[in-house]
């Protein structure tokens, strides 16, 4: 059992490091209304202030000052099938419900003919996913959350009347927590094991950049935009074992520290926008995902006392995750019925990068596609945009790793296969000046 609790402990700070079900890998790209509504193919358009997302040389274009607040809200329906489980009150397990609602914020303002400055806050790898704490697999995870706070500065320069570049920093803050269930044989009372609660919370910080250019000519648009890849240190984040189930325990708990470093991927998105008529424009883009940054890290645990029940203790470990590069492709369709009005829909498909040997229960990872809809509203200075979302992931088999405390002769009792749904919700409110 020492082997397994090494084993949970990396799986503790390794995989809380994902979020639930939104993008494949762990994306979340929904961060302002207007682009949403069309399928987030918004590089090529960047016609309003998420372009300091989107592709930050737009801003170049917008006049005056602008100014936008929203709020995407997600929710999904998820669940695991284990089919060689022994108990039929287990051969389905549903996630429990929860609701997320990442914030954007957003300002653009022209200081020139020339020159425009703006400023982003948003949550691009986000949400949690939350199991029952008594379903089989609670051995790998039952609960984890994961918040990164971006805050990115950009300028952009308009080199001609018809083309911009733009680039900007980003300061990223990132805080995580994770629960799983430890199971435990206690060297005092030997064949006899006990489920002990482990929980995690560490933080870390990261730096990045993103750049970006657009072309306007008559009736069409294209642009480029690349934002790069962070690493964030989670460094002696706090681990909890909870021993007080265990009756015949020197301690009722141990803390210890776990520490890890994760690289997030490299994003470059290529896209267009072309008025089919004078009222209906089309977008598209094609995002590529540097996801094989993804490939391995090393986990360092240190846990005092836990030599006590477990000599010699815990070693850290290597994991290897071996993602792979990935493509989304997101198209979008905008009618403006009046100049006040517009009415929105789009799709995308998204590739998982995920193999499935390392697909388990924190991110069962799988190809989505999914369809968008929404409005504009426009009054004097005043904009409201809406969007909604609906996101179907591909059903998925996976090993969940082939714990070995799930292996009876050559029957894998954890095998399951994993199904998703997400809804999404987006709402932008911004004023022109």
């Amino acid at each position: 059992m020492r082997k397994f609790l090494m084993l949970a402990l990396t799986v503790v700070v390794a995989f809380s490091v994902s979020p639930f079900a939104q993008g494949a890998g762990f994306l979340v790209y929904e961060h302002g209304a207007a682009a949403m509504a069309m399928g987030g193919a918004f590089v090529g358009l960047a016609n309003d202030p998420s372009a300091v997302f989107h592709n930050p040389a737009g801003i170049a274009f917008l006049d005056g000052t602008q100014i936008s607040a929203g709020i995407t809200l997600i929710t999904a329906d998820a669940s695991v099938r284990l089919p060689n489980w022994p108990d039929p009150a287990f051969q389905t397990v549903d996630q429990e419900a929860q609701w997320f609602s990442p914030p954007t914020l957003y300002i653009a303002h022209k200081l020139n003919e020339k020159i425009a400055v703006g400023f982003g806050f948003f949550v691009p790898y986000g949400l949690g996913v939350k199991w029952p704490e008594d379903y089989p697999l609670r051995y790998l995870a039952t609960e984890d959350d994961m918040k990164t706070l971006f805050f990115n500065p950009v300028v952009a320069y308009k080199v001609s009347d018809n083309f911009s570049v733009g680039a900007g920093v980003f300061y990223v803050h990132s805080t995580l927590s994770f629960s799983l269930n430890e199971i435990l044989v206690f060297s005092m009372v030997p064949f006899i094991s006990y489920d002990v609660p482990a929980t995690l919370d560490a933080s870390g910080n990261g730096f990045g950049f993103n750049a970006g250019a657009l072309y306007k000519g008559e009736g069409y648009s294209v642009g480029v935009n690349f934002r790069s890849g962070f690493k964030i240190k989670y460094e002696d984040g706090e681990l909890k074992l909870n021993l007080s189930q265990i009756p015949l325990s020197p301690i009722a708990s141990l803390d210890g520290t776990a520490s890890t470093e994760f690289n997030f991927p490299h994003i470059l998105g290529i896209g267009g926008a072309f008025n089919l008529t004078e009222d209906l424009l089309l977008t598209a883009d094609v995002h590529y995902v540097l996801w094989s940054s993804f490939d391995e890290f090393k986990v360092e645990v240190t846990v005092p006392g836990i030599e006590q029940i477990y000599p010699p203790g815990i070693e850290d470990k290597e994991v290897e995750e071996n993602w792979e590069n990935s493509f989304v492709f997101r198209g979008g369709l905008q009618y403006q019925f009046s100049e006040s009005f517009a009415l929105r829909a789009g799709f995308l498909y998204d590739q998982t990068p995920q193999p499935v040997e390392t697909m388990d229960p924190i991110l069962p990872d799988a190809d989505r596609w999914a369809i968008t809809g929404g409005f504009g509203y426009k009054s004097g200075g005043f904009v409201l945009d809406a969007a909604f979302q609906y996101e179907v992931f591909s059903e998925r088999t996976s090993p969940n790793r082939d714990i070995l405390i799930y292996q009876v002769g050559p029957l894998n009792l954890g095998e399951g296969t994993y199904s998703n749904t997400a809804y999404l919700i987006g709402i932008s409110i911004g004023y022109n000046f």
